[in-house]
């Protein structure tokens, strides 16, 4: 049949957190193809790491967004963690539509905008928890959820075309703390209505049974710390995390230690709950000067850093770098965390540090002190069970999750499912799930202060730089083709072996090297300074491939003066 270029077709387009872990921006789209009205679900960031030298923060690429900008309706934030809004000062200025938000995320995106000066910039429009959001097509019921922050919201997405339940983040936490527990009665009425797709979260689709209750870890952490009386203790954990910071606190108070926040983050979370009512019950919280006045077995101190950050709290004060507080030996570090596959290596060597200088690590490994945020297996099939969608699109998760997910939606009874790339726009009705169109996709990076494609060269320059070492060579010829200064080679990121020796013979090998190459070239090629470049960079880059193995970025430049 021909396809009616008049229908209204219902997609889904992932542009970050298919195929990752992090980094999430969801589209949805309702119309005909000529006259598609959007919304954005997230717009969250990943972190760099060794790969990405000089880069923190990374974002979804968002060309399709900027060149369909005007159908944009809105972004619709499911809660507030960097991974789901973390981009949204970044890059609304590129996008320029309003945003919603329930009231604890509401807070810290005030906070983004604000330290970037477009706070009275951004059209915001708070939400309350259960509340309706009307955009354009799209009638929306926000669901609350229980997840690792305050106010988790899935979103009943409902269209002439059906009714799509998009997930966020989530688990199920018969005892959460803080906020409500999962509104079950919501979800079970959202099935009777019926769900034509569900987009959901597929982390832990792995892990059998449950992710487990805060409750539990509430109750160990008060029975550890009061093991540890009159020692000094310090506690790392996510920020984003209130519930646990709560838990952490009431800790602190069931075995007379008062808190004090240790790291900028901490300290803005803490904000952000109170502002919504929450922490409110955990006693006073000390600053960083009083609480160095009081005895160590009195005090506690809660600390970013958990994931072993460089420039977190707790990573300063393990190496001495932080301006009150020094670890001493008998001194006791609680990481009340998971960690985050990529970041082994900071973790562990934090720890390494700590227990160089005599301090004892308890991590979750040993105690019953972290439960994760996101939904095993059993969670899924209570969700499943709940909601009984026709179709599934699993998101959230790398490849082998996202297949293992599809895989598992079948066995709940789901019709047809999908497991999505980032990029790939899929028809959910009428007749979908199926890949319908490829649009733009990738990587954007923050470069300092700006923000560039991943695929620059300045960062895979940056990266040869970091693992090969880096030479210049200079040449200065007058009009007559003679050197008249020169060459002169400058290196960096090579061995300088004993007293400077292998450095020393490194530069007069490629001194010897760059002369006898100007010194082959023809006498016109000679007043050539791109010829010259060329040469001389030929032959110093086989030099140094030779003498160190290593392929070097080399620049060689030449100076012609008359």
């Amino acid at each position: 049949m021909t396809k009616n270029k008049n229908q209204d077709e219902l997609v889904f387009l992932p542009l970050g957190g298919s195929g990752e872990i992090g980094m999430n921006l969801n589209m949805f789209g309702f119309g005909p193809e000529h006259n598609r009205k959007w919304i954005i679900v997230d717009i969250g960031v990943t972190f760099g790491n060794a790969d990405t030298p000089g880069v923190d923060i990374i974002m979804p690429n968002i060309d399709f967004i900027e060149q369909n900008r005007k159908d944009i309706l809105g972004i619709i934030l499911t809660h507030a963690h960097e991974d789901h809004m973390g981009a949204l000062a970044r890059l609304w200025d590129r996008i320029r539509c309003p945003v919603w938000a329930t009231p604890f995320t509401m807070y810290l995106v005030k906070d983004r905008l604000a330290e970037v000066g477009l706070l009275d910039d951004v059209p915001l429009n708070m939400v309350e928890l259960g509340g309706k959001i009307e955009i354009g097509p799209f009638d929306i019921d926000l669901i609350t959820l229980t997840h690792s922050i305050p106010e988790p919201n899935a979103l009943a997405i409902r269209t002439p075309l059906g009714t799509i339940l998009h997930t966020g983040d989530w688990k199920i936490d018969a005892n959460p703390q803080i906020g409500e527990p999962v509104d079950e009665k919501a979800l079970r009425a959202l099935g009777d209505e019926g769900v034509l797709t569900m987009i959901c979260d597929s982390t832990n689709v792995f892990s059998p049974g449950e992710a487990g209750s805060e409750e539990g870890v509430r109750e160990e952490l008060i029975k550890l710390i009061g093991e540890y009386k009159g020692k000094g203790i310090a506690v790392a954990s996510f920020a984003s995390n209130v519930a646990r910071m709560e838990s952490v606190m009431m800790a602190a108070k069931a075995n007379n230690r008062s808190v004090c926040l240790m790291g900028r983050s901490m300290k803005r979370m803490t904000a952000a709950a109170k502002s919504i009512g929450l922490l409110s019950e955990t006693g006073v919280l000390l600053s960083e000067d009083e609480a160095q006045a009081m005895s160590p077995g009195n005090v506690l101190y809660l600390c970013t850093g958990s994931q072993g950050e460089p420039r977190a709290a707790l990573s300063r004060i393990a190496h001495g770098e932080h301006r009150t507080l020094k670890f001493k030996k008998g001194d006791v570090v609680v990481f009340s965390s998971k960690i985050i596959p990529g970041n082994e290596k900071g973790i562990f060597a934090l720890q390494n540090a700590l227990a160089d200088d005599g301090v004892e690590i308890i991590t979750e490994k040993m105690r019953d002190i972290h439960v994760s945020g996101h939904p095993c297996r059993d969670e899924l099939a209570r969700m499943y069970e709940w909601v009984r969608p026709q179709t599934a699109v699993p998101v959230h998760g790398e490849r082998r999750h996202l297949l293992e997910h599809a895989k598992l939606a079948k066995t709940f009874g789901v019709k047809r499912t999908y497991a999505p790339r980032n990029g790939e726009m899929i028809l959910l009705a009428p007749q979908g799930p199926e890949v319908i169109d490829i649009v733009a996709s990738g990587r954007l990076h923050q470069d300092g202060k700006d923000i560039v494609g991943a695929t620059d060269d300045g960062l895979r320059l940056r990266r040869k730089m970091a693992y090969a070492g880096h030479v210049s060579v200079s040449l200065v010829v007058d009009h007559k083709g003679k050197l008249i200064s020169g060459p002169e080679p400058r290196v960096s990121g090579f061995p300088e072996g004993h007293k400077g020796k292998l450095m020393d013979q490194l530069l007069d090998a490629i001194a010897d090297s760059a002369e006898a190459a100007f010194n082959s070239l023809a006498p016109r090629a000679k007043k050539d300074e791109d010829a010259i470049e060329d040469r001389v960079s030929a032959k110093v880059k086989r030099l140094v491939r030779d003498r160190t193995g290593k392929r070097a970025l080399v620049e060689v430049v030449a100076h012609k003066v008359k």
